[in-house]
């Protein structure tokens, strides 16, 4: 598939699809440390009927949902079946031997991010575990948007799912990870102390010294990232007043799910 990011597109698809999959892939090492991809997703006909039966498990928690639909129990199943649905979908990058999301497995995560959303107005104390699982779901999301008004909600969702992680079960870990989140979702005090709060439960000053040089990466990038947001909706503010086709959806002829 070829996609035309020629001109001024070609630097804002770099800045914008390149530092979110380096957030996910930093956010995910942090959570859960070095992953076999392979050993998860096992053969493609092990990954289609699991997540045939995920679907078909989701789509039940659904017709229960018609009767009850604020039944909290019953959105948690939901948004974990839709999370583990979308994951199975996963494929592997031959190049990079990374999993990357299918198009039909976004169709699983965004459903996923709708029962979450549910989810959180039909309780006031949402559960970590599905919390976590929202948070890394809702990021993948934000990576693999094809705008930037989706990528910065999907973004901030993230935020505000793994917040509620971070303030359940602190670690270095999880607050690193809120913070990560923070920094893209623009709010940078927020990051810095999520990050001092981080380094009071490192274990060793190598361990906080790595954590200050990654977070400081990663907020640059942030705040590259974040000039590219506010030209491209000057230039689509600008686009609208003299009736041309706005330019302000970087992602939509650079991202592998969009249409060629």
């Amino acid at each position: 598939m070829v996609f035309d990011i020629r001109g001024r597109r070609k630097n804002v698809v770099k800045v914008v699809y390149a530092i979110l999959a380096l957030l996910m892939g930093a956010s995910l090492f942090l959570a859960v440390g070095p992953v076999n991809i392979g050993s998860i997703l096992g053969s493609s006909n092990e990954s289609s009927d699991a997540s045939a039966a995920l679907i078909e498990q989701a789509d039940k928690v659904e017709q229960k949902l018609k009767k009850d639909p604020e039944n909290p129990d019953l959105l948690v199943a939901l948004t974990k079946s839709r999370i583990s649905a979308g994951n199975a979908m996963a494929e592997l990058n031959p190049e990079t031997g990374a999993a990357e999301v299918t198009a039909e497995g976004r169709v699983q995560l965004e459903k996923a991010s709708e029962a979450w959303s549910r989810y959180l107005k039909a309780t006031d104390e949402p559960t970590v575990g599905v919390a976590q699982s929202a948070a890394s779901m809702l990021f993948s999301l934000a990576s693999t948007s094809r705008t930037i008004p989706e990528t910065e909600a999907n973004v901030q969702a993230a935020k505000q799912a793994q917040q509620i992680v971070a303030e359940q079960r602190p670690s270095l870990g999880t607050l690193s990870t809120l913070g990560y989140y923070q920094n893209f979702a623009f709010d940078f005090d927020g990051a810095k102390q999520s990050l001092r709060e981080a380094e009071k439960l490192a274990n060793t000053k190598f361990e906080r010294e790595n954590l200050g040089n990654e977070f400081e990466q990663i907020e640059k990038r942030a705040k590259e990232f974040q000039k590219e947001v506010v030209r491209l909706e000057k230039e689509a503010t600008k686009a609208r007043k003299e009736g041309k086709p706005s330019l302000a959806n970087p992602l939509s002829e650079s991202n592998p799910l969009a249409s060629p």
